[in-house]
């Protein structure tokens, strides 16, 4: 099987399906992805680089569509040479959604083409106007209908579209949903077993160990999407209540989502400037290696996960396969894998008093959430890479069988 991966930050949410078809002698992978893609060890990609000229005459809405459209050129114009060189995929995955599949059956209109349905946006009942304490700008339900139309226009195209959880799946418009199936592309279980880790070394020097009152929140860059702010504004309640609490918070100063603050580098800077917090017993890591990353896990005594009704991180079902009490906010992403009271807690997304009462809850009475640590484990046992590997490559030989 030839298997051509496309997506812009290679691999992205394929690494685990990359791996696994590179490890097989049958298949032959190959992947595109922008220039600033990291790739893979051992697996070709072929890069491009994004062009942006933007006129000033494009309506403001468009820009990103525009952008969209450049970057599937791009993809359009590697493939044409690929096509030239004799290469014929099989099989085609990728993620659409910036652009670089737009073109894809432009060049390949016979091969099977996957997609990664990863979010399709609503101007009410999911991330935007979530927060009241940011509101959207009066034109933000119309600045994403041209996105979404190229969502659909992904959507026709494409032969089976897969979506990581139940809840994204239902936000694409239900006459598509019969073509949508439903498969989370996996956590590696094996690298989050809590045995052997003991104790974690910080950045600035501090040495944490299994048994202290260790509170854990991960995200990728600290922002409200994540509920930043909702957990920091915990941290003087937690303190007041638990004053031994450490309290590790890893995560870069960027934005992955939203904006940065008006008048702040970042939205650490801002939230530290609002709030009187004892810095003596918060650690702030910034983003860690790997295996750094997941020692601070398995050291943990109570990991709080906030999000907006927005796409689930891997870390949440990380920390639940550390066996972590995990206390997550109470918004659809989270409910499809929290069930409150039997493998973690769920709170209020926006009540600090809340978080901070059933984080000193459980730090005060950890043996009686014994069982909700080893439900975590056996829920995040459910999304083991294998299992989203096997339903990956049974969708490939599907659409390989249909064209026999």
């Amino acid at each position: 099987m030839n298997l051509l991966i496309i997506h812009q930050n290679f691999p992205g949410q394929f690494r685990h399906v990359a791996l696994a078809a590179h490890s097989r002698p049958d298949v032959t992978v190959v992947a595109i992805g922008r220039d600033t893609a990291p790739g893979v060890q051992g697996i070709k990609l072929f890069r491009y680089q994004p062009i942006r000229k933007q006129s000033h005459c494009t309506h403001s809405y468009l820009h990103q569509y525009g952008n969209a459209v450049v970057d599937g050129q791009q993809v359009f114009l590697l493939l044409k040479v690929l096509k030239q060189k004799g290469y014929r995929p099989d099989v085609i995955l990728a993620h659409p959604g910036w652009g670089e599949a737009l073109f894809v059956k432009d060049v390949y209109p016979d091969a099977p083409l996957i997609n990664f349905c990863e979010y399709y946006y609503h101007s009410t009942g999911a991330d935007m106007g979530f927060d009241p304490e940011f509101p959207c700008a009066p034109d933000a339900s119309s600045r994403i209908r041209p996105l979404n139309s190229m969502h659909l226009l992904n959507l026709e195209q494409c032969d089976i579209g897969i979506a990581p959880t139940s809840w994204q799946r239902s936000l694409f418009p239900s006459a598509y949903h019969s073509k949508i199936q439903v498969i989370h592309e996996g956590i590696s279980i094996e690298a989050t077993e809590p045995a052997p880790i003991t104790s974690v070394k910080l950045p600035s020097g501090q040495v944490l160990e299994t048994g202290q009152p260790i509170v854990t929140y991960v995200a990728r860059n600290l922002e409200p999407y994540r509920g930043f702010h909702s957990f920091m504004r915990s941290i003087p309640y937690i303190q007041a209540v638990c004053p031994d609490a450490q309290i590790v918070i890893v995560g870069g100063d960027g934005v992955s989502y939203g904006r940065l603050p008006i008048g702040f580098d970042s939205w650490r800077a801002k939230l530290l400037a609002e709030l009187e917090i004892d810095l003596s017993r918060v650690y702030f890591t910034g983003k860690l290696p790997y295996e750094t990353y997941r020692a601070v896990l398995q050291v943990s005594e109570v990991h709080v996960y906030l999000t907006y009704p927005f796409v689930m991180s891997w870390s949440l079902l990380e920390a639940m396969a550390s066996e972590c009490v995990v206390i997550g906010s109470d918004t659809a992403p989270v409910r499809e894998v929290i069930v409150d009271g039997v493998n973690g807690l769920l709170v209020d997304f926006f009540d600090a008093e809340a978080i901070a009462e059933k984080v000193c809850r459980v730090l005060k009475f950890s043996g009686d959430f014994g069982s909700i640590r080893k439900s975590a484990k056996s829920t995040a046992n459910r999304f083991d890479v294998k299992h989203g590997v096997r339903g990956y490559f049974g969708v490939f030989d599907r659409v390989m069988t249909a064209l026999k």
